[in-house]
């Protein structure tokens, strides 16, 4: 791609290499190995559900490469909300979740599909919540306890076409907040505080998510990521696949106050994950997770772990 640059780095200029658990990464590599069509990653992924040395493994069938495109890296986090919902409106739980329309006009805005009545019959769940409802889009998944204990997963299923826009960073245009103030806690701690204005906030962002209700995965797996397989805490990010391929192992060295040396997995893509050094990491379930993810705004640098013959011609080495 134009503008992007690879440098060939070596395992020891990784930060933390030797003391990472090589073990855990591998696993999360395995299983999504099998969709990895390209020809030229087919011995490892072939060999990796056997591997009994997981470090040599990626040492022997690897090489670091630093892909940059003149961006600074920015880490970000992103969880599964878990949330309380009903399946039919009532009470509180005023709020919907759609599946996605067969005949959705085109440009259609967030606006006015929470303002119009035009996806009636779609309902998949109402929430409590609109801010709730905002950020499961956001995530892209979730978790929905309904009151008889049970428990629906929410799955992507599509979207309006709209570009994804950052609300904190409207937030930040409109002097709402600092760049250093905005987090998912403070977004919506000011909207429940201004609800009128707090929902037109919302509606700047108007690219709009649909929903699928995954039936197939037990409640403690991880959501499904872009490579159709469950993606896993603290293992797995999102990431531009223009840049970085899916399923690729990736090492991250993330600053800030919780700094993270850490080898990871490609498993998932993002409407806002768009650049060379730009990785969104999943931090799981629930709530402890939000909180941990909602923090993460960090610099760094990642490093992508490819195959040496794809290394070497993608660097012009070869």
């Amino acid at each position: 791609m134009a503008g992007t640059s690879y440098e060939i780095l070596t395992f020891d200029a990784l930060k933390g290499w030797a003391a990472d658990d090589h073990r855990a990464a591998l696993d999360v590599f395995c299983k999504s190995a099998g969709r990895i069509t390209d020809p030229y990653w087919q011995a490892a992924c072939h060999l990796a559900p056997t591997c009994t040395d997981p470090r040599g493994f990626f040492e022997l069938y690897f090489c670091p490469v630093l892909i940059t495109d003149g961006e600074e890296m920015l880490f970000t986090g992103y969880f599964e909300p878990e949330l309380a919902g009903t399946r039919v409106a009532g009470a509180k739980y005023q709020y919907p979740v759609y599946a996605l329309p067969a005949d959705l006009p085109p440009g259609t805005t967030r606006r006015r599909i929470e303002e119009e009545t035009l996806l009636a019959g779609h309902e998949l769940v109402w929430l409590a919540d609109p801010v709730d409802a905002f950020f499961l889009h956001v995530q892209g998944s979730g978790l929905v306890r309904l009151p008889d204990g049970s428990v629906l997963r929410l799955g992507f299923a599509g979207k309006n076409g709209l570009p994804y826009s950052s609300v904190g960073k409207e937030m930040v245009a409109r002097g709402i907040a600092a760049a250093d103030q905005v987090s998912a806690d403070f977004i919506r701690d000011w909207v429940s505080q201004n609800p009128k204005a707090g929902r037109a906030l919302l509606w700047t962002n108007e690219s709009y998510i649909f929903f699928r209700e995954v039936t197939d995965l037990p409640a403690d797996a991880g959501p499904i990521g872009a490579m159709k397989q469950s993606v896993t805490a603290g293992r797995s990010i999102a990431v531009d696949p223009a840049f970085v391929p899916l399923g690729a192992p990736v090492w991250i060295e993330k600053q800030g106050v919780h700094p993270m040396n850490r080898l990871m997995v490609a498993q998932d893509t993002g409407s806002a994950i768009k650049g060379a050094q730009r990785a969104d990491i999943f931090f799981g379930t629930g709530d402890l997770a939000g909180v941990q993810s909602g923090r993460v705004k960090d610099t760094g640098r990642m490093i992508t772990l490819l195959p040496i013959a794809v290394a070497e011609r993608l660097s012009g080495r070869i």
